[in-house]
């Protein structure tokens, strides 16, 4: 059974990543990378923030502003990744 912290940062990244999708918009696509980009890129965010040390606003065992970080750097490089560069004739 999953925890709380868990649960939550499952809901919060979820939150970012559909956000994000609103914002951009897009295809059912570029929804699903966008939660998958989020997800990793909360839990990267997590991780490095507990191997930093990086306290600032934590629930519990959950770093979130770190996570939260991560997640929308995650974002930014999920929808640059997809920008298709303009081609000059």
């Amino acid at each position: 059974m999953p925890t709380p912290s868990v649960i939550f940062a499952f809901i919060l990244a979820t939150i970012y990543g559909a956000l994000f999708h609103l914002l951009v918009g897009g295809d059912v696509r570029r929804l699903a990378l966008y939660l998958l980009a989020a997800w990793l890129g909360f839990t990267l965010g997590h991780f490095a923030g507990a191997l930093l040390g990086f306290d600032l606003l934590q629930v519990g065992a959950l770093r979130v502003f770190s996570a939260t970080a991560g997640a929308w750097v995650a974002l930014l490089a999920a929808h640059l990744f997809l920008i298709r560069p303009s081609r000059v004739a």
